[in-house]
Formats: structure tokens, sequence, C-alpha cells
């Protein structure tokens, strides 16, 4: 025997054992993905809860005469969830960070549902406002699992879509939700907009339950991880992109009504109809180009809103002024909340829930302290007031965002 073949074997690393191995890879958590039916049920459920959390805009005049209300008291209606929904978003997640993602879906759809009963049946206002912190609850659970979870239920080369198609819903909530929700008030009461919400609630919870598989938990989403996202610079840009720019749309969008009441003379559905079909078109045209164009998609969505909302003390008492305004303002903001998701998302790759966590926490924040501070300003002075502040603030978020050095020019991580 040569020297070398009395050599003793060296034995390989563990990892190239693995990898040169021919025995069969232990197999993967889920062997297939769900498909679109999945897809199409979690969209189904965030247009539920976007369309119970907005529906007040459209009955707000409604809601505050039924409770005799003013329209800035009613506009509490928009500030409860959010705020609840910003704590809920990074408390729910921690406290149930090793439970089925399925599992909590499911529930939230089942609270949503309780809230829209309680909604439609309020003896009071302080009911309604109980119902909003329902609702608030849902979002901040639903929202932070379902805003990133289109990598696990459609194959790699459909997320992009797939995340478009869960965005979409928040549109469509404006399209079809609150036009059709203020249709059915000003037909039957805004109580039963509310019971139809509950029925659709309903609807989507037994979908949910059908055509999700379990979704176990990945990694924890632990303080530590929400505290490591908040030291990236990435995500403190998403922060203030999404401050500004949610605070002048919904600080203005949240009294669109009674604008369109007391200055275009017009019934509001069917401006909010046109609104709500633009944004849907604005969605989809800032999912195209926010990854590769993340300033510029950004910076376009501003415009047009600054623009619109400055514009409409001017020519909004023309019906067909206030269309075309309602129309640029749809599609500008129908870009908002894919685009700040992707922002979130690119600066906190590794931890994709984190950033969702972020992102809604951040978002219903905002939305409420905006539907807040219109609230303040209507009470005080008119619609037309709230609409120039709106726009000016969304002016401040294209400044801000222009002079600002280091801008990324590609968001490479986003789906």
């Amino acid at each position: 025997m040569t020297s070398r073949s009395r050599q003793p074997r060296r034995r390989r690393p563990g990892w190239l054992v693995a990898m040169t191995s021919t025995a069969a890879p232990p197999a993967p958590p889920r062997s297939r993905t769900p498909g679109w039916p999945a897809v199409l049920a979690v969209t189904m459920g965030i247009f539920s809860i976007v369309t119970t959390e907005i529906l007040p805009v459209g009955l707000l005049t409604s809601i505050g005469s039924g409770f005799t209300v003013s329209d800035g008291t009613a506009g509490l209606m928009m500030t409860m969830p959010g705020y609840l929904a910003a704590v809920a978003a990074p408390v729910l997640t921690v406290a149930t960070a090793r439970l089925d993602r399925r599992l909590m879906l499911c529930a939230c759809m089942l609270l949503l549902a309780v809230a829209n009963v309680l909604a439609a049946t309020a003896p009071a206002f302080w009911a309604m406002l109980l119902s909003r912190v329902l609702v608030g609850v849902v979002i901040g659970g639903f929202w932070s699992i379902a805003a990133g979870l289109a990598d696990r239920l459609v194959a790699p080369s459909q997320v992009r879509r797939a995340t478009a198609v869960i965005f979409s819903s928040v549109p469509l909530g404006s399209v079809f939700g609150v036009p059709l929700g203020t249709l059915i008030g000003d037909a039957a009461g805004w109580r039963t907009s509310f019971a139809v919400m509950a029925a659709l609630s309903l609807t989507v919870l037994l979908a949910l339950a059908v055509v999700l598989p379990p979704l176990p938990a990945g990694r924890a989403t632990r303080l530590t991880v929400l505290r490591g996202a908040l030291r990236s610079g990435g995500t403190w840009r998403a922060l203030v992109f999404t401050v500004l720019i949610v605070l002048a749309h919904f600080g203005a969008y949240t009294y669109v009504t009674p604008f369109l009441k007391q200055v275009t003379h017009a019934p509001p559905t069917a401006f909010l109809l046109v609104y709500g079909v633009a944004g849907v078109a604005g969605n989809f045209l800032g999912g195209l180009t926010v990854a590769r164009r993340p300033v510029l998609t950004s910076a376009a969505a501003a415009t047009l809103i600054a623009s619109a909302t400055l514009a409409l003390p001017t020519f909004g008492d023309d019906t067909v002024g206030a269309a075309v305004l309602l129309t640029l303002w749809g599609i500008g903001y129908g870009a908002v909340p894919v685009c700040s998701q992707a922002w979130f998302a690119a600066a906190t790759p590794e931890t994709p829930e984190a950033a969702s966590v972020l992102f809604t926490a951040s978002f219903q924040a905002t939305l409420s302290t905006g539907a807040l501070a219109g609230g303040l300003v209507v009470d005080r002075t008119s619609p037309s007031t709230v609409m120039l502040l709106g726009g000016a603030t969304a002016a401040l978020m294209l400044l801000v965002l222009l002079t600002r050095r280091g801008q990324p020019q590609h968001l490479k991580s986003t789906p």
C-alpha cells in the first residue's frame, strides 16, 4: 500500500456533506405555494378593512346628524382606528410572534365583523367610537401580516404582481366600498351600510379559512428586531415620506364630503367613485415604477395631491373642475401606499414583517393625526381651508423629497 493510501480519510465538513449527499433533502415547510385564490382572499380582507375604516368619509354628515355632533367631532371616527392601529401593529405582532399567521388573519376578520355589528346597532356616539377602536385593532393586526405576505402565497416570479394586487384593495375600497356604502346609506340609512360590511367580513372570514394553508410564523418579530429596523437610515427616509404625504392626504380627504356639499353643491357619491377609479390606476402605475424610480414616483404622487387640493377651493365650485381635480388626486394617492411599503421593505429586506409593522404603524398614526387636525380646522374655518392646508403639507413633502441627499436610485429589494 502506498503511503497516500494509508493516510486516514479526512472527514468532510458538514455543510459539504449536505451539499453533495445523495440523500433526499428535508422537506420544505410548504411543498407548494397556495396560489392566487389565497392572494385574492387576502386582498378581499384588506378591502373589507379599508372600506370599513374610511366608510365614515362618505357618511360623515349623516352619522353626525344622527348623533347630533359636528363634522369635526364626527371625524373622530377616522381618528380612533388609526391611533389604535399604530399601537396594535407592533404590540400584536410581537405578542403573537409564534402564532400561525392564518389563525391571526381569521381572528382579525371575526373581530371586524363584530365591530361592524356594533356600529350598525350603536345607541350613541360613544358606542360608534368603541366600534372604531375594534377596527383599529383589526387594522394593526391584519395589515402587519398581510402587507408582506405575497412571497408566501405565490411563486417568486409572481410576487411583485401579487403585491400590487393586494395593495390594489386600498383604492378599490374607495372605488367600490365607500361610494357603494354611501349609496346604501343614502337609500336605507347609514346603519345598513355597516350591517352590509359585517356580512362581507364574515364572507371573507370563510374564504380565508378555506383557501389559506397553515402559515407558521417565520423569524419571530421581537422588539429588538423593530429597534434594529429603526436604526436604518432608509427606515427614517420612509417615515418622513409616509408621515408628510399621509398627513396631507387624510387631513383633507376626511372632509371631502362636506366640501362637495358646501362648495360644489353636489352629492358626493359620483365624485368618490371617480376618485376611487383614478386611485386604482395610480396604484398599478406606482407599482410598476416605484422599484426603479422611487424618488420620481413618490414625487409625482406628492405633486398630484398638492396640485389638486390647492386648486379645489378655486375650481371645485364647478362639478367638472371638481371631478378633474379629484381624478388627479386619486391617481396621486393611489400610488402612496405601494410607494410607502416599498420604501420600508427596501430599508429592512431581511425582516419583511418588521417592515410591514413600521409601515402600518406610521401610516395609521399619521392618518389619524391628519383626520384630527383637519377636524379642528374645519370646525373653526371651512372645508376649503382644510384643502389648502393639505396641499401645503403635500408641497412640503415634495420639497423635502427633492432636496434630501443620498436618495436611492432603485429599491432593489422591493418585491
